[in-house]
């Protein structure tokens, strides 16, 4: 196995890391929580990088890599479910549609097609990545408010609205994306 694969694999037992430092309190573990996020965001873009550098692109990767992914969002954003962060309908629509794309492109490989990323998926991702990250900056801060002098109820209310909005905007683009791949791929659906 190359180094690229690897690195793909590390972003699923990350990904059980993290899940495991947000359920625990204190503001060291969730520090944790964070600092294994960024490096299991690291490992997303290294192991495409040093894939293409080195010219071990392979099948293996072009499989668990979005695979790997959909376990870290999927992951993060389940954990601040059971936190009562996030409400649980707006998580089920992403769920929804990572299954049914990641689905549908696994099995498009298995019939011998590749079906590419676009760029409404990209922008998808970057929206779920940067709603994580503000969520995790949430929490690390909740842990430590007796440090803060500014933290009271509206500040915390404030940062509960502002995870709302943001995680509005992932379920829009997660949705949208959704539908414009289904959209694109549309003549393969056909098909079947």
């Amino acid at each position: 196995m190359n180094i690229s694969n690897k690195l793909t694999l590390s972003r699923v037992g990350l990904t059980f890391l993290m899940m495991e430092f947000i359920f625990l309190n204190g503001v060291i573990p969730k520090m944790c929580a964070f600092i294994i996020f960024l490096l299991a965001c690291l490992t997303d873009f290294l192991d495409g990088w040093l894939a293409r550098k080195r010219n071990e692109i392979s099948d293996f990767g072009k499989i668990m890599d979005p695979v790997a992914d959909k376990v870290l969002v999927l992951g993060a954003l389940l954990s601040f479910v059971q936190l009562q962060l996030v409400p649980a309908w707006m998580v089920v629509l992403v769920i929804i549609r990572e299954f049914l794309i990641t689905g549908m492109r696994l099995f498009a490989i298995r019939k011998g097609v590749v079906l590419a990323a676009e760029s409404a998926g990209k922008h998808k991702t970057v929206s779920q990545m940067v709603t994580i990250f503000f969520i995790l900056i949430f929490l690390v801060i909740r842990e430590s408010a007796v440090s803060f002098s500014f933290w009271d109820e509206r500040f915390q209310e404030g940062f509960r609205s502002g995870i709302l909005v943001l995680m509005s905007i992932t379920v829009i683009f997660t949705l949208y994306s959704g539908w414009s791949y289904l959209w694109q791929n549309r003549k393969f659906i056909r098909s079947l």
